[in-house]
């Protein structure tokens, strides 16, 4: 049985963060092998940035580069509209396969909202990491837990890793302030974000 894992998003850009998180979960899951896959139109979030899915994946390919047992697809850039997990889920299930799938806190809190939630469940196992240290969400995480157990037969497991409190969003305002983002993101990540003037990073004369 292969164990894969599958860990999708946005990636605008890709930081350290999402690198911990994959290297994490691969080492703690088992995984033989990991599908980070960039989302073309995420049906959970607004799209607050004018840059390409092309740009995205490529950003991606640049910051998993190098870690083995890692694969950056772009299956759902290339299905286009709204980025299902379930549609992900069964193009890679398969009987001689396991999957694992690896979500923040906010997306694990709200599961079985999303679509086709019950086949969700069927397909693959549940996976999240704290990206917060507020403890007044361990309570509301536990049950949430026990109510997915009840209702889908599933146990959602936890990734222990130290949290990376700074997120995408507060990277692109940091870029575009012109601040500096270098222990934030991989270098060629930012050699990338430069080049290509993204985020409104090099606008200024």
């Amino acid at each position: 049985m292969t164990r894969i894992g599958i860990y999708g998003g946005t990636f605008s850009p890709p930081h350290n963060g999402h690198i911990a998180a994959a290297k994490a979960f691969m080492e703690q899951m088992w995984l033989d092998l990991l599908f980070v896959i960039p989302a073309a139109t995420p049906p959970h979030k607004r799209m607050e940035c004018p840059v390409s899915a092309e740009d995205r994946y490529r950003m991606t390919q640049l910051a998993f580069s190098g870690i083995e047992g890692v694969y950056v697809s772009d299956m759902e850039i290339k299905r286009g509209g709204k980025s299902y997990t379930v549609d992900t889920l069964r193009e890679l299930s398969g009987e001689d396969r396991r999957l694992f799938l690896l979500c923040g806190t906010d997306m694990m809190l709200t599961l079985d909202e999303w679509h086709e939630a019950d086949e969700i469940f069927r397909l693959c196992y549940p996976v999240y990491t704290r990206r917060d240290k507020d403890p007044l969400l361990d309570s509301v995480i536990v049950k949430k837990i026990a109510y997915y157990q009840e209702k889908y037969g599933k146990i959602v497991r936890k990734i222990l890793m130290e949290p990376f409190v700074v997120s995408s969003s507060e990277i692109r305002k940091k870029i575009e302030a012109g601040e500096s983002v270098d222990d934030l993101i991989p270098p060629m990540v930012g050699q990338y974000i430069s080049a290509k003037h993204l985020y409104g990073s090099n606008d200024r004369s």
